[in-house]
C-alpha cells in the first residue's frame, strides 16, 4: 500500500470456508463516537469458526477480520467521546449497542436493535488494533486486578453464561441444573451456577472436559456424545436418574439440535430451558430444535441468552476480582497473531477444553 495508508497485521479470509491467513491491512481510525483499542488479548471462540464458515448473515463484506472477544489499551479516542482516554484498559462485549434506543436506555443493548459486532458488522480483533462505536456506552473500564487474558476471555463465552444464569434463568440456592456441552459457553455455566449455590450436572463426550467441570463446580457428571441421538438419550436417562423428577434448569450449551432437545427432556415439571450454544439456520435448517408439545405439557419456559450489556459487566468483574467466580481456570494455550489462523481452522474438528488467547 502507499505510505500515506499505515497498515498493521490481521488475520483475514478472502471467502467463508477459505483458509484464512496473516496480512497487511490498512489501520482502523475511529469514528467521533469511537475507539480505537491495541488489541493485547483476544480469544479464538466457536462463534468466530460459524462466521469463517458462512453461518452468520451479518457478514456482507470480504475479505474479513473476525474476532470478538478482546482487551486491550485505548489507542485513539473520537472528538465526541467523554469517558474514555487514550491509555485505559478496556474490555469491549461483543455486541456494541446504539446507547440511545429504547431499548439500550432499558439497559438491555446486548439485543440492540442496531447492534455493530467487531468481528461481524465489520473488522474484528484478530489483529493489532479494532475499532469500536459508540465508545461511553461500549467500552468498559478494567480493574486492575484483572490481567488481559482473563479479560478477553469474558467478553463472549463467559459473560453469555453469566447473563444467562444469574440474570434470564435467574438460578438460585438449591436448585439443580444440568450442563450439555462443557466448551467455554458451558464450562463457563458450570461455574457461574455452583457459585450461586446450585447442584450443577456436567455433561459432555470429553473426559478432560468433564474434568474441568468438576474442578469448577459440577457434583455430577455424565460421559457421553450428547449431539447425537443415542448419546441425547442416553443422557436424559443418566441426568433423571441423578436427579429423580427432573432439573430446575436445563442448559444446551453446545448448540445442536440434540443437545436442546435433552436440555428440555431433563427438565422438571415448569422448569427452565436455557440456551446459550449458538444454532444458526445454516446450521439447523428447518428442524425443530425444541419439542414445543414437551414445552407445552410441562409448562416449560424456553429462555436464551446473548451477551451481556456493559452496565452489567461491572458485577461480573467485581465477582471475579473478589473470587467468588475463577475464569483463568479456563485459559489454555497463548499464541501468536501467526498461529491463530490454524487454531481456526483446527475449530473444525475436535479441540481441547479451555480458552485459546492470542496475543498480537
Amino acid at each position: 500500500m502507499p505510505e500515506d495508508h499505515p497498515t498493521m497485521r490481521a488475520v483475514r479470509y478472502d471467502a467463508f470456508g477459505a483458509r484464512p491467513y496473516v496480512t497487511q491491512v490498512p489501520l482502523p481510525r475511529p469514528r467521533p463516537d469511537g475507539v480505537v483499542v491495541r488489541v493485547e488479548a483476544t480469544g479464538v471462540c466457536r462463534s468466530d469458526w460459524h462466521a469463517w464458515q458462512g453461518h452468520d448473515d451479518d457478514i456482507t463484506e470480504l475479505p474479513h477480520v473476525p474476532g470478538h472477544e478482546f482487551a486491550g489499551v485505548v489507542h485513539e479516542v473520537g472528538a465526541d467521546v467523554r469517558t474514555v482516554a487514550v491509555g485505559d484498559r478496556v474490555v469491549v462485549p461483543f455486541v456494541c449497542g446504539c446507547g440511545t434506543c429504547e431499548v439500550c436506555r432499558a439497559a438491555a443493548s446486548q439485543v440492540c436493535p442496531h447492534q455493530w459486532q467487531p468481528g461481524f458488522s465489520g473488522p474484528g480483533s484478530f489483529a493489532e488494533l479494532v475499532a469500536v462505536p459508540w465508545a461511553d456506552h461500549n467500552v468498559v473500564h478494567l480493574p486492575d486486578e484483572i490481567g488481559a487474558d482473563v479479560a478477553a476471555s469474558l467478553g463472549c463465552r463467559f459473560a453469555t453464561a453469566y447473563r444467562g444464569v444469574v440474570d434470564v434463568a435467574r438460578v438460585v440456592d438449591g436448585e439443580h441444573v444440568a450442563v450439555l456441552g462443557c466448551g467455554g459457553v458451558g464450562l463457563a455455566a458450570v461455574m457461574v451456577a455452583a457459585s450461586r449455590g446450585a447442584h450443577v450436572v456436567a455433561v459432555d463426550v470429553s473426559p478432560e472436559a468433564l474434568d474441568l467441570a468438576r474442578g469448577v463446580g459440577a457434583e455430577q457428571t455424565v460421559q457421553v456424545d450428547v449431539a447425537t441421538d443415542p448419546g441425547m438419550e442416553e443422557a436424559v436417562a443418566r441426568v433423571r436418574e441423578l436427579v429423580p423428577g427432573g432439573v430446575d434448569v436445563g442448559v444446551d450449551a453446545l448448540g445442536s439440535v440434540a443437545t436442546a432437545r435433552a436440555a428440555t427432556s431433563v427438565l422438571r415439571v415448569r422448569g427452565r430451558h436455557l440456551q446459550l450454544g449458538l444454532m444458526p439456520p445454516a446450521v439447523i435448517g428447518d428442524r425443530a430444535s425444541v419439542p414445543m408439545h414437551t414445552v407445552v405439557a410441562r409448562e416449560l419456559q424456553v429462555l436464551g441468552s446473548h451477551g451481556m450489556a456493559p452496565a452489567d459487566y461491572p458485577r461480573m468483574l467485581a465477582d471475579v476480582v473478589d473470587g467468588r467466580l475463577t475464569p483463568e481456570q479456563f485459559l489454555g494455550r497463548t499464541i501468536t497473531l501467526a498461529e491463530a489462523p490454524a487454531a481456526l481452522v483446527a475449530m473444525s474438528g475436535p479441540t481441547t477444553p479451555g480458552v485459546t488467547i492470542v496475543r498480537p
